[in-house]
């Protein structure tokens, strides 16, 4: 038989106070957002560690090369402590590499990671002039996150490189009242479904971006740095403006901007549903004022992936 074997601790989830700001990278025209000042960072952290070197403890129940899983998670909270963090990827990174220094038996490891965001609380400004961002107050945000996954790998002198990554922006929930449509579908004796030149849409997204080379995932450049927020911003600016003809329309005009926006990205996926809701009632003096209940499923999913050539 042949073995592939993983193995790690899932859920940990980890409270950061005053981590490094996150500044210098590089502005867009579709996002406000210039940086972090992290004061407080969150997320929900995995590692999975593969190698044959665990094979006995599978075959014997020897248990002698075994990190037990409890110990990860100390593990995991004792490197954060020191981390730089100035993003998820930069975290995942230097936790992971803290692992295989530590660990030299642990030959390669998946480090996976979800941004638990705790936005500054406004608060009325000291000088009773409007409101600021509180220095101590932060209020959960359970909309969309980032994400990040990288696979690392030591090499035989010793040092750990990058062999796989991927960041997201997960849970996008966007819904536009008009401006979209979805018409001249093919037609046959199972189509019941009709056209509709004009609709609300409403998608929930999972994006996803890979660089071409991964060291910009990890602040080798800052300002060669994609922000999930800036991705999520740039989502917004083009399903606002754009009059998509479709789901496919949309999220291929998304794809097509980010990877004109940032060169340094080499793919981009997207994975959405058509959540679009069930018109209930209209008014008979504006055919604008509606209402609407959530769908019944199934419901439609589409995929795409682009990579440059």
């Amino acid at each position: 038989m042949k073995h592939e074997i993983t193995y790690g601790k899932a859920d940990v989830k980890v409270y950061r106070t005053l981590a490094e700001p996150l500044t210098g990278i590089t502005l867009i025209p579709e996002s406000p957002f210039t940086g972090r000042d992290n004061r407080l960072v969150a997320a929900q952290i995995e590692v999975v560690v593969r190698g044959e070197v665990f094979l006995e403890a599978y075959t014997r129940g020897d248990n002698r090369l075994v990190v037990a899983t409890d110990t990860m998670k100390n593990f995991i909270h004792a490197v954060s402590l020191r981390a730089r963090a100035r993003t998820l990827e930069e975290w995942l990174l230097e936790v992971g590499t803290a692992f295989l220094d530590t660990y030299p038996h642990m030959e390669r490891l998946t480090m996976i990671g979800r941004d638990l965001p705790f936005p500054a609380a406004l608060v009325p400004a000291t000088d009773g002039d409007g409101f600021d961002a509180s220095d101590r107050l932060f209020s959960r945000d359970r909309g969309d996150y980032g994400s990040a996954r990288l696979d690392l790998e030591r090499r035989t002198d010793g040092s750990v490189t990058i062999t796989g990554q991927e960041s997201g922006r997960r849970e996008l929930q966007l819904v536009k009242t008009t401006g979209s449509a979805f018409a001249d579908f093919a037609r046959d004796e199972h189509t019941t479904l009709p056209e509709r030149p004009d609709r609300p849409l409403y998608i929930w997204c999972d994006i996803g971006w890979s660089y071409t080379d991964a060291s910009d995932a990890v602040l080798v450049n800052p300002d060669r740095y994609v922000a999930a927020e800036q991705v999520a911003d740039i989502a917004n600016a083009v399903f606002h403006e754009f009059v998509s003809l479709s789901i496919q329309h949309l999220v291929n005009e998304i794809g097509t901007r980010m990877l004109d926006r940032w060169p340094q990205l080499s793919s981009v996926s997207f994975d959405a549903q058509n959540r679009l809701w069930d018109l209930v009632a209209e008014s008979a003096d504006d055919a604008t004022v509606k209402t609407y209940s959530d769908p019944r499923p199934p419901f439609g999913h589409i995929g795409l992936m682009l990579r440059r050539d």
